[in-house]
């Protein structure tokens, strides 16, 4: 996984509607080690305060694909909201963000 790379200064985390357990399952089924997981099931409360909870449609509750890259300040450096939730994300350009508010 090329975010590993980035350094110790640097931390990887994935915010879902999953259960913990099943983050757990998806985590050990893909070989991911390095990132660390938090479930936004209970509260919806990431999914709302960034904007990516799906309000319609046969998907409402979940939240959309999109990615962050939040400096040492604590401040959004990067953000990509995938409007398909099928969709890839950008991630080279998210690990250049991640770079570059790392400063390496």
């Amino acid at each position: 996984m090329e975010a590993g790379k980035l350094g110790a200064n640097v931390e990887v985390w994935t915010v879902s509607m999953d259960l913990p357990f099943a983050q757990k399952r998806w985590c050990g089924a893909a070989g991911v080690t390095a990132v660390k997981t938090l479930s936004d099931f209970r509260e919806r409360s990431f999914a709302q305060n960034y904007g990516v909870l799906v309000k319609e449609g046969p998907l409402a509750g979940l939240t959309a694909r999109a990615v962050f890259v939040v400096g040492k300040d604590g401040k959004v450096k990067h953000a990509e909201y995938v409007k398909e939730i099928t969709t890839e994300p950008n991630y080279e350009a998210a690990l250049n963000a991640a770079r570059q508010a790392a400063g390496s």
